[in-house]
């Protein structure tokens, strides 16, 4: 029986590639418009798996999705990182000067927002995915309209790329999570995912950092998330990458004594990024 992957978007969309990428083609994925049906969707045993994204190059982090982490206490098994091209796509025959409005998920747009700006009277749109817009505009027979996705989509859907590569930087990556009901803990794993609070001490989040640095623990990304209901309060969001993991441990046992509702999200092997595609 193939496994369930549930992602935000539908087929041609950058999480149906990215759950391609880590789990195989064999896959059957589970498609969900939105990142909170995409959880509920996991939570629901509807899905085995689920694929989300966490963070762009270029765009920067989903602080909404840091949230859901937290709300549905998934854990991180693995994660992927995705070599992001845009491309502007309208109905065969369409010319960029006709164009009156450019479609696409708000992440998209921000990637894009350097050509998409010298687009004299094109009205940006923000919709739910990338390959959603494609789809409605070749089902609907849209005109004048264009969407911001993948090639795929262009040739799935039948529609024409106008332009291809426009995302600003091109060397433009989204790491997506890989999050399951339980934990998959191997030898292997060399990277993890945690959540805390300080408190309200001088120099608190210093002597964290001083622990890793002790530890030989490489901080990889932090990552401050607002507490919804204590004004000015915040959730530190952190991933680090470790050697050895007995020194990962020791560390966690000190960074216990000085952090509160410290939670391991995950424990997985880091994946890779390939700057040079």
């Amino acid at each position: 029986m193939k496994k369930k992957i549930a992602i935000q978007g539908i087929e041609s969309s950058f999480h149906e590639e990215a759950a391609y990428k880590y789990f195989g083609q064999e896959i059957e994925t589970v498609n969900c418009l939105s990142f909170q049906d995409l959880c509920d969707s996991l939570k629901n045993e509807e899905s085995d798996f689920a694929v989300m994204a966490i963070e762009n190059s270029i765009a920067g982090s989903l602080l909404q999705n840091y949230g859901l982490l937290q709300e549905f206490n998934f854990h991180i098994i693995g994660e992927v990182f995705l070599r992001i091209r845009m491309n502007l796509m309208a109905l065969p025959g369409t010319k960029i000067e006709d164009l009156k409005i450019a479609q696409s998920h708000p992440i998209a747009i921000r990637q894009c927002s350097q050509f998409l700006k010298e687009l004299d009277g094109v009205l940006l749109e923000e919709k739910e995915d990338t390959a959603l817009c494609a789809k409605q505009i070749a089902d609907q027979k849209i005109e004048n309209v264009a969407a911001v996705a993948s090639e795929s989509a262009a040739k799935i859907f039948g529609l024409e790329i106008l332009a291809k590569g426009i995302e600003t930087n091109k060397q433009n990556f989204t790491r997506f999570l890989v999050l399951s009901r339980v934990a998959d803990k191997s030898n292997a794993d060399n990277k993890a995912t945690l959540f805390f609070q300080l408190p309200h001490d001088p120099g608190a989040l210093a002597k964290i950092l001083n622990i890793l640095a002790a530890y030989s623990i490489n901080l990889t990304k932090i990552q401050s998330v607002p507490i919804v209901g204590k004004p000015y309060e915040y959730n530190f969001h952190v991933d680090m990458e470790w050697e050895l993991y007995s020194s990962f441990k020791k560390a966690m046992q000190k960074v216990e004594e000085i952090a509160v509702n410290l939670e391991i999200l995950g424990e997985y092997k880091k994946g890779k990024v390939d700057i040079t595609v």
